[in-house]
């Protein structure tokens, strides 16, 4: 539905009052420096406290799972929960995609058959899809920025195909040159894991690194001269670049890291950050667009215990009962079914109770987190999701 035929939304004066209509920023310059950009920051946080804890004496593998699970319960397993506040549990939703909802139930049926039959095919499947999922996300953000910035800061003026194309191959290649020499190299551990027993051989050549490379940089290139060229034209959109930017640098620069697993978490992290500030404020829009009332009245309920999102973060950490369920049930399961040799030594007690532990860690998490990678791919293609909020606002 295009935004001219879109119905006025009726807003209340003190309702997403801190909005700025008018600017290239999604909502203001201090809410997307905050959650969208400089939260870059915490990006680095995961890997340091790693790192610290194996520096106080503490066994890698614990301060690595331990990391793991701080981060899932504190940003992680939230950001992952309060997909469903958008797509469970809102009713529009559910009437729009109802094959959608009903497909999902395969998710944890397969993520629970790879668990125990191959966890290493399972978690390679896992990286590369999130890694995805990261940078669609990525691109999501930008065309919010290109779309605020079509229909109501600067009218009819569309960002060229040229130039989007630009943005989407420096942005969809930053990720997998340094990855993909790694994999060549046979060095692709997520945690005791190596994803190189499963990856074809024909990957994991030089010629992989080599091309990849070569398109990142081409990518780079044509980034740069693109803005500096927009710069000179007065057109350029700064929070957009700006964005993009920071994003290259940390999704080209992670995978250098020796410990994957825990690196991978800092850049979750960031991915939160933004996507919990992003869905919130989109809810906050449809209620104060008088919308979620009746599509969602759970959400709404606990959207309006305060204006700082603080009770759709709880609802979206209540949620976590699901993957804590479901981490008990498996691990108790996992000492049932003893796996075979060629994934775990006899007699080796260690490398069993790691492996009994990834099996319920990762199908509790997985479980959910591909079914919102699932319900995503629908979500990030509404580029007219916060057009509710740039209306002029009436008194």
């Amino acid at each position: 539905m295009s935004v001219s035929a879109a119905p006025m939304p009726v807003m209340g004066s003190s309702q997403i009052k801190d909005v700025d209509q008018k600017s290239l920023w999604l909502r203001n310059r201090r809410w997307d420096l905050m959650f969208i950009t400089f939260s870059v920051i915490v990006v680095p946080l995961p890997y340091l406290v790693y790192l610290l804890g194996v520096q106080f004496g503490m066994d890698p593998d614990v301060s690595r799972n331990l990391v793991n699970g701080f981060v899932a319960i504190a940003v992680g397993g939230p950001h992952m929960m309060s997909t469903f506040l958008r797509t469970g549990l809102d009713a529009d939703f559910g009437k729009r995609y109802p094959m959608l909802l009903r497909s999902s139930i395969i998710i944890p049926i397969v993520v629970v058959s790879l668990a125990f039959l191959n966890l290493t095919l399972l978690l390679t499947v896992f990286f590369f899809w999130a890694a995805l999922h990261v940078l669609h996300q990525v691109t999501y953000i930008v065309e919010l920025y290109n779309h605020k910035e079509h229909n109501f800061v600067r009218k009819q003026s569309a960002v060229s195909m040229r130039a989007r194309l630009i943005d989407y191959a420096v942005i969809l290649t930053c990720l997998f040159p340094v990855a993909a020499w790694k994999v060549s190299e046979g060095s692709f551990d997520i945690g005791v894991n190596d994803l190189t027993r499963v990856i074809p051989g024909f990957f994991q050549q030089k010629w992989l690194f080599y091309t990849m490379s070569a398109v990142f940089a081409v990518a780079v290139i044509a980034f740069v001269y693109k803005t500096y060229q927009e710069y000179r034209q007065g057109i350029l959109n700064v929070p957009k670049t700006t964005f993009i930017a920071f994003t290259i640098v940390i999704a080209f620069t992670m995978p250098a890291l020796p410990n994957l697993d825990t690196a991978f978490q800092g850049l979750n992290t960031w991915h939160s950050f933004q996507y919990l500030a992003i869905t919130f404020y989109i809810i906050k829009v449809k209620q104060a667009m008088g919308q979620l009332d009746q599509s969602a009245p759970l959400v709404s309920r606990f959207s309006r215990t305060n204006e700082n999102s603080r009770g759709l973060y709880l609802l979206s950490a209540i949620m976590l009962v699901g993957s804590l369920v479901i981490f008990l049930v498996v691990f108790a399961m996992a000492h049932i079914i003893t796996p075979s040799a060629a994934v775990v030594p006899v007699g080796d007690t260690r490398a069993l109770q790691l492996w009994r532990f990834d099996v319920a860690y990762y199908t509790s998490i997985l479980s959910f987190l591909w079914i919102h990678y699932y319900h995503d791919h629908f979500l990030f293609t509404d580029f007219e999701v916060l057009d509710g909020a740039y209306y002029k606002v009436e008194g």
